[in-house]
């Protein structure tokens, strides 16, 4: 119990690694284009394209808890543990695949992660749009 706890701890950390990486490459991105995008259409792009690499990253993070499940057997294969994970990252919780009695603990966790990292991505996201849409200062010359 301790050790899959263990597991399941190093595999947060590696979200968050993960999650910062994405995060800070968006920004590095994010403002070379902030001066250009001062249009609609060009900042609805430049929103799409930041909603689809946040989306990656999810998707980045939920394979690698379902490798993680499907290397130590607690799902059937790996098509499965990536719709359990998946399922458990988002807190939708079907209910239709289960983790075995010692492992349900590690989706917990999992859980308590994807709902970390969903709430970073929106606070990015948020962040981001108040920028685009943030009125520029003009100064008065005298």
């Amino acid at each position: 119990m301790v050790t899959t706890l263990l597991a399941a701890l190093c595999l947060m950390a590696l979200c968050v690694v993960i999650h910062a990486v994405g995060v800070a490459s968006a920004i590095g991105r994010i403002q070379l284009r902030a001066e250009i995008a001062r249009r609609f259409w060009q900042s609805t792009w430049l929103l799409i394209l930041l909603a689809s690499w946040i989306i990656m990253l999810h998707l980045v993070e939920i394979s690698v808890w379902a490798g993680f499940y499907a290397l130590s057997k607690a799902m059937p294969d790996l098509p499965s543990a990536l719709y359990f994970s998946a399922v458990t990252y988002t807190t939708t919780g079907y209910g239709d695949l289960v983790l075995p009695r010692d492992w349900r603990l590690v989706g917990g966790v999992e859980a308590l992660t994807g709902i970390l990292m969903c709430s970073w991505s929106t606070g990015f996201f948020v962040a981001v749009v108040s920028r685009l849409h943030r009125p520029q200062s003009r100064t008065i010359s005298a």
